[in-house]
């Protein structure tokens, strides 16, 4: 009996600012796709402008999948979308349309392709204990016993730093090199990955009119919304890039320039990690912006085996 071929995924990667959801949309009006979300912050509801999500227009454009599908406050981590997301693309595939995952890089697109690396179980208390240091010596830390890991997360991410530090005392190995052995090999889909690039000026040109762009579209009045909704700085989607420096700004603590300043930095910041991770991956196909553009569709046209 002949194994059955599999399900064929194209993804588009590429770094915060690049323009990945304008390629979706316009891959949209050429092909029958069904867009699915695999941005780690699109997940939340009420965290539109912050996180750059697809307006409600530009939803109406093509299906879309996993936005706004849990609360600010809830868990939702790489196991959980790799089962929402592999439900989903079975889902558009049994209406004949091709399922475009759209995302920066990290785990969850892992995650979702070629299943999860366990890991040793949490210590609740080796946990707590490193939460007390405070993220700039744990981050030190992390440099030292890990530095590839380190190089990938930022300071700010102190779950995913923590348990990094968390897998190095109880295995006495880094997650990293752990990672590695297990290779993640064997893909359960048969992926195209598509990765845009710009250059780096233009890039970051692009990243601070964004931020600006979000304040103008009322950025400052979300995350005050998400405030009087109960939602604080103790919540992990409200320690990302954006909200962190507007919780700051709202509760006295910066002023607005110079919330909108460190926005960009940690955004520019955020973008440089992003190209320095998905350039570890030799199955990523590059396309520059704007210029190869139109390569993109003859790439999947290809890979779909149509004219």
């Amino acid at each position: 009996m002949e194994p059955q071929p599999k399900q064929k995924v194209v993804i588009i990667q590429g770094p915060t600012g690049v323009g990945k959801t304008a390629v979706a949309l316009w891959l949209a009006r050429q092909l029958p796709v069904e867009i699915i979300n695999a941005d780690s912050m699109q997940f939340y509801a009420f965290m539109d402008i912050g996180t750059s999500k697809p307006t409600a227009a530009e939803q109406a454009l093509a299906p879309h999948h996993l936005f706004s599908i849990v609360p600010p406050d809830a868990d939702f981590d790489a196991a959980r979308f790799m089962v929402l997301g592999r439900q989903a693309i079975a889902e558009v595939a049994a209406r004949g349309n091709l399922p475009l995952l759209v995302g920066g890089p990290g785990l969850y697109v892992k995650a979702l392709t070629r299943g999860l690396f366990a890991g040793p179980a949490a210590d609740p208390a080796l946990r707590e204990t490193l939460r007390q240091e405070g993220k700039e010596r744990l981050y030190g830390r992390l440099q030292a016993v890990d530095p590839e890991s380190a190089a990938r997360l930022s300071p700010n991410d102190v779950v995913r730093v923590i348990r990094a530090l968390e897998v190095y005392h109880l295995t006495g190995e880094p997650i990293s090199r752990q990672r590695r052995r297990h290779g993640f090999q064997g893909s359960f889909y048969a992926c195209l990955k598509i990765g845009l690039v710009r250059d780096r000026e233009t890039l970051y040109r692009r990243i601070e009119r964004r931020v600006e762009q979000m304040v103008r579209r009322g950025f400052i009045e979300e995350v005050r919304g998400l405030m009087e909704r109960g939602y604080g700085s103790e919540l992990r989607s409200m320690q990302s890039i954006g909200y962190r420096q507007m919780l700051e700004h709202l509760t006295g603590m910066l002023s607005r320039d110079a919330a909108l300043a460190a926005i960009k930095q940690e955004t520019r910041n955020l973008a440089k990690r992003q190209l320095t991770w998905l350039r570890h991956d030799p199955e990523v196909v590059w396309i520059g912006l704007p210029e190869q553009r139109r390569r993109i569709s003859s790439l999947i046209k290809n890979f779909l085996n149509v004219g």
